[in-house]
């Protein structure tokens, strides 16, 4: 039960990242309240992913690095609980 709790909240804030990433692409108007919602709820993640990773070639990878560290966050809270 409370493995697939953690699986469904790390799988929406996941989706809502690459809505985000996905959204940047058709330049949406930022007072989209959709849009600032999805930017409330993952800068706190992508901001300091930023200070250390800057973007290369035009292209911003935090959106890319913080999926694979939520995955990974995912994975060592659920190992941590099995135990």
């Amino acid at each position: 039960m409370i493995f697939n709790l953690i699986h469904a909240l790390f799988t929406l804030y996941s989706l809502a990242i690459i809505i985000r990433a996905l959204m940047t692409w058709l330049r949406p108007d930022p007072s989209n309240p959709v849009y600032r919602f999805l930017v409330a709820i993952t800068e706190p993640v992508l901001t300091p992913l930023r200070r250390y990773i800057p973007p290369m070639g035009g292209l911003d990878f935090t959106p890319l690095i913080a999926l694979v560290l939520l995955s990974l966050l995912e994975r060592l809270l659920i190992l941590v609980l099995v135990r």
